[in-house]
Formats: C-alpha cells, structure tokens, sequence
C-alpha cells in the first residue's frame, strides 16, 4: 500500500464548497506572508489609491450636503429612514458607486467606495448601512459579474437610479455562518409563467436578517436547486443558484421588519411558499443553475475588503478626534484631563489603532482596486478592522464618560456604540471569520503545494502515486526550506533584510520576516502532525491565522508610512507609527507564543522551539514613554492628525462642529490661558465660581488686556457647550442651549 493509499483514509478531500471557495478568489501578500517571505517589494509596487477629481467632486457635494441633512438623533429616535434622505440617495446614485456608467452607474474605485462609506458612517450609521449594502454583496454585483444582457441592461440601470432597491437574501433560521447548509430551495417543474407552459423552479424560502429587505423592490435570493424528475438531464442536487425576483411577484413575502439594536436602517425577513419562477429569474440564466456558491463567494470577498472595515475605521476616526478634543478641552483637578497617564494610555491605544487603522483600509482597498479578489486579505480586514473598531470605541467612551452615555445630538458615540456590534455579525460572524476562514482558506491557498497534494492523494487517475511523489518531494524541500530560514534568522537575526530608504522602518521590516519565517515552519509542522484534524483545532488554527493578519497590518502601517505620510509630517506622525507597528507585531509575537504553548504534541512542540530559537519576547516594546510621546501627539492640532480623522465631517452645530471649535480655540490660546493659571497660583488673582468670572479677575486685574479677555471668552463659551451634555425636559423634549424645547426628537416619533 502507497504512502497516498494511507494517507487518503485519513485526509478528507476538499469538498464542492470548499473547491468553489477556493477557486473563486485570489491570493495576494497573504501568500508570501504565509510562505515566511513577505513581498514588500510587492507591496510597494501597488498603485497608490487617490480620489479621482470626479471622486473629490462627489465628497465635496452630494457627500456634504448629505451630512447636512443628518441628524442621527432624530433618525434614531424615529421608526424610518427619513423619507427626504432616501430620496436624496436615490436622486444622487449613492446606490450605484460599483455599478459602470455605462449603465448610469458612478463607476468608483473601491477607495473611494469605501472613503464614502466611511464619511457617511461617523456621522449615521443607519444611512451609511442603507448606502453600504447595495454596492456590496448583492443583485448589483452579482448581476455586473454573471447577469445575462439582459438582465443587466434592464435592471442595473433602475439600480443606479434607484427605481429599483435590491436587498439579497442568504441567511436563514437553520443557517446562519453555514451558508451552504441553507435549507432554502427550487425544484425544477413545469409551470406556467405569462400565460405559457415553461420549465422553471418552485421556490420555498425563509430568509431573515435581510438588510433593505423591508423596502426592496427586486428580491436576491440563494436558494439550493433539485430536479428530482430529471427535467433539466443529469443529476438530481443541482446545488445553490442565485435569483432575482420582483418584490411584488405573486407570493413573494417581503416588508416585515427587525430592530437591529435600534440603529434604523431597515432589515427584515422574507418567505415564500411554492411560489413558481421561471428560469430566466435565475441569475445569468439557467447556464448559471449551480454557480451561485461560487458567485456569491468571490463578490462577497471584495464586498468583505470595503464597506465592514470602512465602518470600523469610521468608528476609529470619530474615537480619536472626539477623544482627543475632549481630553485636551475638559478639565479636572486643574489639569485637562489629557494630561493623567490614566487618560493618555487609553488615547495612544486609539490613536495607534486608528492609524493601523486607516492603513490596513487603505492598502486593502488599493489590492481590490487592482482587480484582485483576495479572500484571506478581506477575511483579515473585515474581522480584525471590525473588532479593533469595538476596542477603541470603548476607549473613547471610558475617557469622555459621563458624556458619552448621555443620549442626544452632540453625542457622538452613542449610535456607534451601539451599532458596533451589528457590523461583526454580517458577512460571517467574527467568530466564524477568525477561527475557520482567515487560516483554513490561507492554508489551502497560501500553500504552494498543498491543494495539489490532497487532490493526488484522492485522484483516481492511474499515475495518482506518481503525482503525488512528484509533490510530495517539493513540499518537503519546501519545508526544509522554511526550518533552515527561521533557524538562521533566529540564530543570526541581523541577516534579515530589508530595503526601505528610512532608518526607523528597517527594525520593523526585519521583524516581520522573522515572525513570518516562524509561521512558516510552524504552519508546515502543524499540516504534518495534526493533518485534517487541524480543521477542527480552530483555537490552535486561529492563532495561526492571527499571526498571518497581524503581519499583514504591520506591513500596511509600513507602507502607509513611507507612501502616504509626508517627508514634512514624517515627526508628527511617528509615535503613531511607531505604535502600530509594535502593537502588530507584538501580537503576531503573542499568538505565535499561545500557539506553542498549546500545541498537543510535546515533542514537535519542543522541536518547534528549537528550530526557530523562540524563547522569549523579541519583537519592540510600547514602552510608557512612546505611550505619553503619542498621547501628546494626539493632542495637538497637526496636519497629519487631520488627515487621520480625514473621514470626519464636522457640519454647522453639530456634536463633531461644537467639539472641534471648542478644541482649535483652546489651542489658539494656550499662552493665554497659561498666564491665566499662573496669576492664580501666584494668588494676584481668584477664581470665580465660574471661569467666565476667573476672566472678569484677570482683566480686571491688569493680567490680560480686552482682546486676550474677548478671545478667552469666546473659547469659554465653546468650552462650556463643548462639555455640556443634551438635556431634556420631563417628556424627553430636546431642550436648547437656553432650556427651550425644540421638539425635534417628539416630532421624528
């Protein structure tokens, strides 16, 4: 019995799924990273993402004036989307930014795409939500991709318009993250459709969590198609098919809605029973009866990279420039309370995170703009963009606190906070993206051999041993390979290289290929030893797939750095840089260790160690000064501060507005303000019950002159409504800043 003979009993072969999932995207700078060999040569070869004029225009118009019209807290504290914005959307084409002008589409890169999904959610993210879906995953891109003529020439134009609204519907009550188990289906049959006797499907579903669904006028459905009387020839389990469906064909159910946490954009169900289609509802065809897995597989892997990571970067964005201003505005015990080591730990974490951030989206939106679909690389930006997302949400909320929780329309991280959680459930649950899809799709695909492997161990054809000796004898040169790279580069860590033209990169890019060099054999040996069992070892797998994402972000924050900071800015952005960097690495650092610790076998384990000389923490420390540098750094108004909250639109009165302008006049006054505290310590002056009578002293005083008293007011006005919180009288009437209702919230109920 043959080696391939043993190993096909217990190996199990790649399933129809899996195939069509693999087959469906790209493999990009995951690759090299899983391989030990990060391409920075590759990564700074990509094309540089910049707005095109046509791309600015659109931000600087239809974008603005749309930030305008919202006001989160009446959408919220409504039952609809206002109708006025709907239309707004509609009548701009903000439905239609994948969609090619050819067919009235804006045609917009992903950047782009993603920079004005971003803009619109830190400011709602019910409307961002309702502009996010139909240029993701849905009837749009599906019908670009594989729509017959047809079908695109009809419906792609009402689709830009919006004429038509789309909402796709994959998940069900019995499959949620096992979209291929969904119990949804078509049987193949005669019947009749516009007064003829055709073949079609018979079509029964039960969809839920369907974004848009309650106000969709064309109906995406995914559904498995059977032909038990053998209409179409063949065999009987056709597999999943992808259909489009008016919303008033007859027995179609579409319109109730759920509460997604209270956030309104709309979302719901939709069934139906028996309800007979004819073919040419099936998107691209009947041709297409079978290919929607596959379909919906490589759509979804753009889709992944763009509007889920937007909204986690949005949420990073609007953390950092309201946390900043905040904590350099509000005082406590005679000090802004950016000034407590307490407060700065927490706000270098989100200016850090923030700048990885805005490099990770930046750098996968530059690969999709390529034309790639990478699925590992958007798995990555989906999930780890979204989670970092909740962990610097909740530092903003710790440091402006009370402020934070009180709702009303200069809250702004009420809304996000509690639409956080709702972007970690769509297009695979965190916990499903992290632990099966980052490494289990990285490991098939990043391998250079081992797909072709596993298909040779269970091919039937009669030189199968043959092929798979052939391969058999490149994976282990392989993976010698990879052991003899990381043994030398433990044991002479100076030999890693690097080509970057700034000195403080280098460290950075040479620590990244001696982590990579490590998942590299540790990946090979756990293939080795645990085989197929390593599909069920998801906390050891996950791990492996932290590793992979983590140095994916260290390389984004470099190439962030050398391309889009700056000669001039390159000081200010530094600790910022610095931070992110380390932060990434010391995590791919962590999980590689968690890895180890883990690993079932004890001697593979103690080998492992050995091989690659991984003993302690090596890679650069956060040390509490690069802690107190960039919570410093973050205080200042700077120009690279700016660009990294460049997705921040503050409007006229506004929370974002007042707090900005509190901010910038405090700034703008400093030495005043200086000159102020220090006639009070020196007792030449007293201070008033309020710090508007401090200044009446002060002038009065000789301290400062009328028009240091005019300025000093004037930021103590913006100060004052700065720190000020929304107040309501006893029904909940929103109360203006001289106590008067203005009714805006009772009239949105």
């Amino acid at each position: 019995m043959s080696l391939r003979t043993q190993l096909r009993k217990v190996l199990p072969s790649i399933s129809i799924t899996e195939q069509e999932a693999l087959d469906a995207g790209d493999v990009w700078l995951e690759g090299s990273i899983y391989q030990g060999t990060p391409d920075f040569s590759a990564s700074r070869d990509v094309p540089a993402a910049t707005l095109s004029a046509e791309e600015q225009a659109f931000l600087d118009g239809p974008v603005k004036t749309l930030m305008g019209m919202i006001d989160d807290s009446v959408i919220q504290n409504g039952q609809h989307l206002p109708e006025h914005i709907l239309e707004f959307l509609k009548k701009e084409r903000f439905f239609s930014l994948i969609i090619p002008k050819s067919f009235g589409g804006r045609e917009f890169s992903p950047y782009a795409n993603s920079t004005i999904v971003g803009t619109i959610a830190t400011k709602s993210s019910a409307v961002a939500v309702t502009v996010m879906v139909p240029n993701s995953l849905g009837p749009g891109e599906l019908l670009l991709h594989y729509g017959t003529k047809e079908q695109q020439d009809y419906y792609l134009p009402r689709l830009a318009v919006g004429t038509d609204i789309p909402c796709f519907a994959l998940t069900s009550p019995e499959a949620g993250s096992d979209a291929g188990g969904i119990p949804d289906r078509g049987i193949v049959k005669k019947g009749m459709y516009n007064g003829e006797e055709v073949v079609g499907l018979e079509v029964t579903w039960d969809k839920r969590y369907i974004t848009l669904a309650p106000i969709a006028t064309v109906l995406g459905l995914a559904i498995k198609v059977f032909d038990p009387e053998q209409l179409l020839g063949g065999k009987e389990d056709l597999g999943i098919t992808c259909a489009l469906i008016p919303h008033d064909y007859p027995g179609v159910q579409l319109g109730n809605r759920h509460d997604p946490m209270g956030i309104r954009f709309y979302n719901g169900t939709t069934r139906g029973e028996k309800v007979f289609i004819p073919m040419d509802f099936i998107i691209g065809g009947q041709k297409n009866i079978g290919r929607g897995w596959q379909m919906l597989v490589s759509c979804l892997g753009a889709g992944r990279g763009i509007s889920l990571p937007a909204l986690g970067v949005s949420t990073a964005q609007v953390a950092l420039k309201g946390a900043s201003e905040y904590a350099a505005v509000r005082e406590q015990f005679g000090l802004a309370i950016g000034q407590f080591e307490g407060i700065q730990e927490k706000l270098a974490d989100i200016a850090g995170k923030t700048y990885l951030q805005e490099a990770m989206r930046v750098l996968t939106t530059e690969g999709l703009g390529l034309g790639l679909k990478p699925s590992v690389v958007t798995a990555i930006a989906k999930y780890h963009m979204t989670e970092i997302g909740r962990e610097v949400l909740n530092h903003a909320m710790d440091i402006q606190a009370g402020k934070a929780i009180q709702n009303g329309p200069q809250n702004t991280l009420a809304s996000g906070y509690v639409a956080q959680p709702i972007a970690i459930t769509v297009e695979g649950a965190n916990i499903l993206t992290r632990n099966l899809m980052i490494f289990g799709q990285g490991v098939m695909r990043c391998h250079p051999y081992l797909q072709s492997m596993v298909e040779a161990i269970h091919s039937e054809e009669k030189d199968a041993d043959k092929t798979f000796n052939r391969i058999l004898r490149k994976t282990v040169g392989y993976s010698v390979g990879n052991s003899l790279r990381a043994f030398r580069l433990g044991l002479l860590p100076f030999t890693a290289g690097s080509k970057s033209s700034l000195a403080e990169v280098r460290q950075y890019e040479k620590a990244v290929h001696k982590l990579a060099a490590k998942l590299a054999v540790y990946a090979d040996f756990s293939l080795l030893v645990l085989g197929g069992k390593l599909k069920q070892a998801e906390m050891l797998s996950a791990r492996l797939g932290d590793v992979m994402s983590f140095l994916y972000a260290a390389m984004a924050s470099i190439r962030y750095y050398e391309q889009k900071v700056s000669a001039e800015d390159r000081a200010s952005a530094a600790p910022y840089f610095h931070y992110a960097t380390r932060f990434a690495l010391q995590s791919a650092e962590e999980a590689l260790h968690k890895f180890l610790d883990n690993f079932p076998a004890s001697f593979t384990r103690k080998f492992m160690r050995v091989i690659t000389l991984h003993f302690s923490h090596k890679m650069p420390a956060i040390s509490d000064d690069l802690i107190r540098e960039l919570a410093q750094a973050a205080q200042m108004d700077t120009a690279f501060k700016s660009q990294l909250t460049h997705l921040v639109m503050p409007m006229p009165g506004d929370g974002h507005d007042i707090n900005e302008q509190a901010y910038k006049a405090k700034m703008a006054c400093l030495d005043l303000l200086g000159k102020v505290k220090k006639a009070l310590r020196a007792k030449t002056i007293r201070s008033g019950v309020r710090f508007a009578e401090t200044l009446d002293n002060a002038l009065q005083a000789g301290v400062i002159n009328e028009a240091e008293y005019a300025k000093l007011q004037d930021y103590n006005v913006k100060r004052e409504r700065a720190i000020r919180v929304d107040e309501f009288d006893y029904d909940l009437n929103l109360l203006d800043v001289n106590g008067k209702p203005t009714n805006e919230l009772k009239a949105a109920s």
